[in-house]
Order: C-alpha cells, then sequence, then structure tokens
C-alpha cells in the first residue's frame, strides 16, 4: 500500500528517525475517500497533528515518526475497509475511529479480523488461508523451531515469511535470514552471467516475491542494505550464530545430513526458526541422500520442535495445482506398489 523511504534527520541537539511515506490510493474513488472540500482529509489532518499530510490525486505523501505512521496506515486501512465493504463512508463512523487515534491509541478489534500476519503493500491482508496453515501459525508461536511439510503451493515458504516479518515488525526479532540449498551451484551456476550475488539470486528468488508483497519496495532495500533482512544461499550459514533473528530454511529438502545438522546448529538461543520442504520434489544428485527425513525423524520427539505435515487440501494456488499434486501422488503411489511386487517377485525366483 505504501512506498517508503527511510531518512535520518539530524539536528544539533536532537536526533530523529523520521520516514516518508507515499500511500497510493488507487484502489477507492479519492474523491470519495477525501470527502467534499476534503473535509476527511482535514479530519485525518487533525487526528493526526504531528504528522504532515499532503494530498495529490490517489496519492497521500506523509512524513513523520515510525509509529504514528503506523497508526496512521491502520487508520486508513480501516476507512478503506469500511468504504469496501458499504460502498461509503459514514462521517459519524470515522470520527469515532480517530478519536482514539488523538489519544495515541490502535484498536482494530471492530474492523480487521485477528488473524491477519501482515498488512503487505497495496493493503494485502496476510493470513493463515487453511487448517495447517493456521496450526504452522499456532506451531510457531509455541515454539522455536517448526518443520512445516508439504507439497508446492501449500503455502508453506509465503506463511514462514509472513510470520518472520510479524516478528520484525513487532520488535520480537531484530533480523530476519532467509536461506535455501543451490544445490544446482556446482553445475549450472558458473554458466550463468553476473558475479556470485547474481548467480545465485535466482535459487533465493521465491522469497524474495514473499517479501516483495509483505514490504514497499524502498523500505524493503533499506532492509536489505542494511542486513536487518538477509537472503542467502545455505553455504552461507557455515561457522556463523544466528541469534535475535527469525530464520527460514527453505526447500530443505535439497539439504544433505551433514547441510541439516550445521543449520540447525546455527540457531542462537533467542531466535526462531521455520524449516520447510517437500520430501516428494528432492533435487539432489542421486548419489546424495537428503537430511530432511533424517532430521524430522531425529528431532520429532524434541519439546521446543514442532511439526506440521501439509496436503493438497493446503493448495492455495490455481484449483489445477491441487489435482496435479493428486495425480503426482497416485504415481508415487503405483510405482512403490510395483517396487514392492518386483521385489517380492525376484525373491520368489530365488
Amino acid at each position: 500500500m505504501a512506498y517508503f523511504c527511510s531518512k535520518f534527520t539530524i539536528d544539533t541537539k536532537i536526533t530523529e528517525n523520521l520516514s516518508e511515506v507515499i500511500i497510493n490510493l488507487d484502489r477507492v474513488d479519492p474523491i470519495e475517500f477525501f470527502g467534499s472540500n476534503n473535509s476527511r482529509l482535514n479530519r485525518l489532518k487533525k487526528a493526526f497533528p504531528k504528522l504532515k499530510l499532503v494530498a495529490r490525486g490517489t496519492k497521500i505523501k506523509v512524513n513523520g515518526s515510525d509509529e504514528e505512521i503506523d497508526l496512521f496506515q491502520e487508520k486508513l486501512n480501516q476507512m478503506i475497509s469500511m468504504l469496501e465493504k458499504y460502498g461509503q463512508l459514514d462521517d459519524r463512523q470515522v470520527d469515532g475511529m480517530l478519536e482514539d487515534a488523538e489519544n495515541g491509541e490502535s484498536d482494530m478489534s471492530n474492523t480487521e479480523p485477528e488473524d491477519v500476519l501482515v498488512f503487505g503493500r497495496n493493503g494485502l491482508r496476510v493470513k493463515a488461508k487453511s487448517v495447517n496453515q493456521e496450526l504452522m501459525v499456532d506451531l510457531s508461536t509455541k515454539n522455536d523451531i517448526v518443520f512445516a511439510i508439504g507439497p508446492a503451493g501449500t503455502g508453506k515458504t509465503y506463511t514462514a515469511v509472513a510470520l518472520a516479518v510479524k516478528a520484525l515488525k513487532s520488535k520480537a526479532v531484530k533480523r530476519i535470514v532467509l536461506t535455501r540449498p543451490a544445490v544446482e551451484a556446482g553445475e549450472s551456476l558458473g554458466f550463468l552471467p553476473g558475479d556470485l550475488k547474481e548467480k545465485i539470486d535466482p535459487y533465493l528468488r521465491p522469497l524474495y516475491d514473499a517479501l516483495d508483497d509483505m514490504f514497499p519496495i524502498e523500505k524493503l532495500n533499506y532492509y536489505m542494505e542494511n542486513r536487518i533482512i538477509e537472503v542467502a544461499p545455505l553455504a552461507f550459514m557455515r561457522g556463523r550464530t544466528l541469534d535475535h533473528s527469525f530464520i527460514i530454511l527453505d526447500e530443505a529438502q535439497n539439504a544433505t545430513n551433514p547441510q541439516m545438522k550445521m543449520f540447525l546448529t546455527r540457531i542462537g538461543p533467542s531466535a526462531k526458526c521455520i524449516v520447510t520442504g517437500d520430501l516428494t520434489q528432492t533435487d539432489l544428485p542421486r548419489n546424495m541422500k537428503s537430511g530432511l527425513p533424517t532430521a524430522i525423524n531425529l528431532l520429532k520427539d524434541i519439546s521446543g520442535i514442532g511439526m506440521v505435515y501439509m496436503d493438497e487440501k493446503d493448495v492455495i494456488r490455481h484449483k489445477l495445482v491441487k489435482q496435479i499434486v493428486k495425480a503426482y501422488n497416485r504415481l508415487a503411489e503405483d510405482e512403490e506398489k510395483l517396487k514392492i511386487k518386483k521385489t517380492k517377485d525376484d525373491n520368489n525366483k530365488k
């Protein structure tokens, strides 16, 4: 919803951390939203006297502290939700909504669902959309390490990133570390153009895509430039201790046993971790064994480690993806049956 650029204004006496946000209101009619003669814009200015608000067309430019801007965006989201739901804004409801803002209070109890994990770009509300995604969220609040296992399209990575972003925004952690194995590194990366980062970035693209949904681009760039958010291949984790961080290992089925052990022993005492993987889509060479099944079996009974298993019912992509997952599952079952039958036939011949 917002395009964010963080800047620091230094006074000779006081140093203030100010932000500038440009909010695009292309989801609503600006005339209806601002009211006749900008009456509602003036009401917003009155409710947020510490912010500098400038409206031009469908955009509002906001300058002020992060805390004030967050509260302003919260109220703006409520107003947009009201307009989308009822087709109009009731001035009395808007006044009631903004009264607590004038007291510096936040109250979304009557207008926003409690299960929203993150308010992303362009008004996007990121929340769990299936039973197992909700279980994943619950397990993450109760455990320091969570394994989320399931096929493509079940929202493992997206939900994990949303939980990490929520933790960062609430200051529960100081940074986010996202990693995944670049299994093709030994064979294909050398043929790609560019430096090491440019060669590796294509394998990390799904993580960037999720972050793009949840942060304005300028804010995301600021976080990444200052290593508040770090996206790196698994090999870069060796020798580090990751504390006060929310760490995600994605595509863990492509990690070997030594890599899994290396990663899990990087976690500091004040860190959170989610490991996602699909046991049916291992891309490792045939002579290499995935470390994910071993880790699951070894760690499943340890207190503080949660496990959630997703299936086709959790698929939130195109409706055909569920059918595709089912079809491949049937193929795997048929191949396993043929393998067992062949083994029995071979034993009988002996």
